[in-house]
């Protein structure tokens, strides 16, 4: 794992702090550079706020997918990354660095034995196997179904996306063991409340390793991290059911629509291509209006569902289930993944929980309880109805709509919508080649 310091707020922290905390008790413009007793002042009464003003980023390297899943974006909404995507980084399961992933094992869980390591490796490379092997067969079957479900897609485009859409859905059998790259930006205080809370050996690396970056920079920050405090507790999801089961759909079950009858129902333009819906005073009354669903989904998705910050979410459970994406089902691949899963829960209750949990392959799928404002929702729905959204999250969010349909919330479907219902498509060439305008169709898609 590589973690690397590449920005920060251009002035120094202790100054940026001391500056931020008067403005609060002053009637006029502080002193620049006039510092306050921060350390012994600030900090242990609890006033953190001015520390939040001061951000750094960093570039995460070789990271495991499954200790950002399952770990730095599980945590709270407190960041914003840039990461590596596992449709469009065509390298990313073509060239794997075994000894890499290898060194990540025995570095960070050291107690499992070199010959326990072996089977370990085998198995992820059964899983990558399985990627390569069938590749060319399922990118087959993407241009088909392009063709069929985008009409209007030219041929350059339809080159590009086959074996991209084949790569997102065979990825289903690689363990999120695999590395991959971020870029993530934290405020301060947040970096010090994840060192304090980080549950696995994978979370705690990247946090020291992002704390001591920032520490060779600015080493007057010291007092904020605590090396000496108790590490907190391992956790990874519990396994609710030891019976495999391989679904061909996600599952969505609608909980609770509240206060629907405070609802301010926004015009497209406040929707999209900016959010505004958070920053409007007539939509603010939409914080009380809710919306909450429990979810099934794979860790694949999980990764997608995360990018939508401002809604929230249970703690995961692993289901015992696996999904299968459309083209998998259509190559007849059932059997691989039922082998590639049987061989994941084979591993359980003789290594650490924490590796075991991102040994799961990708399908794993996953449950968990989400809730947000009708202006979440909204944000939500109109970037995963889009006919090029992922396909997993588009039929999921396809099942909310179902959902709703049954409570006869004519009103609420309307805003739920892709923006291509109502305005213009935002998505340029990239435009998908369908009027949904009359027919307004939320069929099932294979790509």
């Amino acid at each position: 794992m590589r973690v690397k310091l590449i920005s920060w707020t251009n002035k120094k922290p202790l100054e940026l702090v001391s500056f931020s905390a008067r403005v609060c008790y002053s009637s006029k413009k502080p002193e620049w550079g006039k510092l306050l007793d921060v350390k012994n002042i600030l900090w242990p009464a609890g006033h953190h706020t001015p520390f939040e003003h001061f951000f750094v980023s960093f570039l995460i390297e070789e990271i495991p997918v499954g200790e950002v899943t399952l770990g730095l974006h599980l945590t709270h909404p407190f960041y914003n990354t840039s990461q590596r995507s596992g449709r469009y980084s065509a390298k990313m399961f073509w060239q794997p660095n075994w000894r890499k992933i290898d060194n990540c094992i025995s570095n960070l869980w050291p107690e499992i034995r070199k010959e326990d390591r072996k089977e370990i490796m085998n198995y992820i490379k059964e899983g990558v196997s399985l990627f390569q092997e069938n590749h060319s067969q399922i990118t087959e079957l993407a241009q088909r179904f392009l063709k069929k479900e985008r009409p209007f897609i030219s041929k350059e485009n339809l080159e590009k996306a086959a074996p991209k859409i084949a790569q997102e859905q065979l990825r289903m059998f690689i363990p999120v063991i695999f590395p991959t790259a971020l870029v993530y930006s934290v405020n301060l205080i947040t970096l010090s409340a994840l060192q304090r809370v980080a549950w696995t050996p994978g979370m705690r690396e990247a946090i020291k390793e992002m704390i001591k970056a920032v520490l060779k920079k600015f080493p007057e920050l010291d007092f904020i991290y605590q090396w000496n405090e108790k590490n907190n507790p391992d956790w990874s999801p519990e396994l609710k059911s030891e019976q495999i089961r391989i679904l061909k759909e996600p599952k969505l079950k609608l909980l609770e629509i509240r206060k629907l009858s405070n609802a301010v129902f926004p015009s497209e333009e406040r929707i999209s291509p900016l959010d505004l819906l958070h920053f409007l005073p007539e939509t603010m009354t939409n914080y009380f209006v809710r919306i909450t669903t429990e979810i099934e989904i794979s860790l694949a998705t999980m990764g997608q569902d995360q990018r939508h910050r401002t809604l929230q979410r249970s703690l995961p459970e692993f289901t015992g289930n696996f999904y299968l994406p459309p083209l998998l089902q259509e190559a007849g691949l059932e059997q691989k993944a039922k082998k590639i899963f049987q061989n994941w829960f084979s591993f359980k209750g003789w290594i650490p929980n924490t590796l075991w949990m991102i040994l799961a392959p990708y399908g794993t799928m996953v449950r968990y309880k989400k809730t947000g404002s009708l202006n979440a929702i909204t944000h939500e729905q109109n970037k995963r109805l889009c006919w090029r959204a992922q396909e997993e999250i588009y039929w999921l969010s396809c099942r909310l709509r179902e959902e709703i349909k049954k409570t006869s919330n004519k009103e609420l479907l309307k805003i739920l919508e892709p923006p291509c219902f109502s305005g213009k498509c935002p998505e340029g060439n990239q435009y998908c080649g369908r009027d949904l305008r009359k027919a307004k169709e939320f069929s099932r898609r294979k790509v």
